[in-house]
């Protein structure tokens, strides 16, 4: 069976906030249909690469490519082109407090279409429904749980039907059920859709109830150290910290000399 075809190229991007180098010559491909998680301890650059790839950072080298288009170099319309490929959900969802949540949902929809009032709104419940959070949509996003708050974010990152959702720390701040449950409709979305998901996340049970390849940066090299389905770097990687990661070992400890009297 052939490969899904290719539809972002991450190539030998090296990302930098002036002198101080993040991640350097960073290369991979994300295959259309797949969920992809970008994966590695705190402080390694995972956000940092995501928003180098949706367009808001540039990368200090190396190019992101959507079907062969580098995003960072696009201008003006086909820039605007590349945008419309994908959707992003935030760590904390984003949503405007002021606005329902179905008004949340539609503002894509307000802002980049020429739909009516109605049509705006079957869509965005469409979307709410999609997810899983229909009865919530005259709702404020105050009265939201976190877990409900992040699908009205991946609705409302849905609302103009893009091939790609990037998704950042889905799971951060969820208890366990609720992070599950949020696995499962990722899963559902990828395979009853066929959206891509790019997932930035370092949960380990997120990464192995969704993840169909990732990658892993280490903030010590500065580089990516392992690419491969989640169950196969964990049995079989030869990096020592990406076995210790996935079987989520300590770091073994420096021995602590007691202190000696005389």
């Amino acid at each position: 069976m052939s490969a899904a075809p290719t539809v972002i190229q991450v190539e030998r991007v090296t990302i930098a906030y002036g002198e101080k180098v993040i991640q350097k010559d960073v290369s991979f491909e994300v295959h259309r249909g797949e969920v992809f998680v970008i994966l590695g301890g705190s402080g390694c650059g995972k956000s940092s690469l995501l928003k180098s790839m949706i367009g808001l950072y540039r990368p200090a080298s190396g190019r992101i490519l959507f079907d062969g288009q580098d995003i960072a170099t696009a201008e003006g319309e086909e820039r605007l082109r590349l945008l419309r490929k994908f959707g992003v959900m935030y760590q904390s969802g984003a949503l405007f407090g002021s606005m329902t949540v179905l008004e949340n949902v539609r503002l894509p929809l307000d802002e980049f279409t020429d739909l009516g009032s109605d049509e705006k709104d079957l869509v965005a419940l469409a979307k709410l429904n999609q997810v899983g959070l229909l009865p919530a949509a005259a709702k404020m996003p105050s009265e939201l749980s976190g877990g409900m708050q992040k699908r009205a974010g991946i609705a409302r990152a849905m609302a103009l039907d893009p091939g790609i959702l990037f998704l950042d720390e889905p799971s951060a701040g969820l208890d366990p059920i609720t992070s599950a449950g949020l696995d499962q409709t990722i899963r559902e979305l990828s395979r009853g859709l066929g959206i891509t998901f790019v997932v930035v996340t370092h949960e380990l049970q997120s990464i192995y109830g969704i993840a169909d390849r990732c990658v892993m940066l280490d903030a010590r090299t500065k580089t990516m150290i392992a690419e491969g389905k989640p169950s196969e770097l964990r049995d079989h990687s030869d990096n020592p910290y990406v076995r210790q990661f996935f079987l989520r070992q300590a770091e073994a400890a420096s021995p602590v000399k007691a202190n000696s009297t005389s």
